[in-house]
């Protein structure tokens, strides 16, 4: 049985191992690294990290937990610390510009657009990443229609859906100049569409 120093090496070597891959997906996209690559950046061997992976789609279903645990527990922080809902919508598209700040995408953006060449259970990962968001979303607006805070036509799920796309296609251009700003002023215009007087709120 290992003892709990060996226990602790592992669990940093995991980590390790986690990490580099998620900075190399959000740059390179799940099919623009290899095992190889991981190994040479954190002088490991291959086998490894077979050791701790068995293969590229267990690591990319572990990076999607973690990265999934870590945006919850964002998007939780955000309704503690944050009290109406258009500031809630404000502090959201903050996690999109934060990435972007750091010269990446966001995981589930990069993942998306390789969707249909990512294994199984991955895929079944970022769907999920996404209804996650979008049920959020849906709540907060749903709080800021009810409050008169927001303002917007149509139903909440659908709406929210628009918010995701909108933010991820934003990323995604912006990334293309290597200008956050875009991704600032775009997703500013977005979310104002929602608090600008004058628009009616669907009954």
């Amino acid at each position: 049985m290992p003892n709990a120093s060996t226990a602790r090496t592992d669990e940093s070597t995991r980590s390790r191992i986690l990490d580099v891959a998620e900075r190399l997906v959000q740059v390179r996209g799940f099919n623009g690294f290899s095992y190889a690559d991981v190994a040479a950046e954190l002088e490991l061997t291959k086998a490894s990290l077979h050791y701790h992976f068995r293969g590229k789609a267990e690591l990319g279903e572990a990076l999607m937990a973690r990265y999934s645990e870590r945006f919850a527990a964002a998007l939780a922080a955000i309704d503690e610390k944050v009290l109406d809902a258009p500031a809630k919508l404000d502090a959201y598209a903050g996690l999109y510009a934060d990435v972007l700040r750091g010269r990446r995408m966001c995981l589930c953006g990069m993942l998306a657009a390789e969707y249909h060449t990512l294994p199984e259970g991955l895929r079944g990962a970022v769907t999920r990443f996404f209804d996650a968001n979008e049920a959020w979303l849906a709540k907060v607006l749903a709080e800021g229609r009810h409050s008169g805070s927001l303002r917007f036509d149509g139903e909440v799920r659908e709406t929210a859906r628009s918010i995701v796309g909108g933010l991820e296609g934003a990323m995604l251009v912006a990334r293309s100049y290597d200008d956050p700003e875009r991704f600032r002023s775009a997703a500013a215009l977005l979310l104002a569409s929602f608090t600008r007087p004058g628009t009616q709120a669907a009954a």
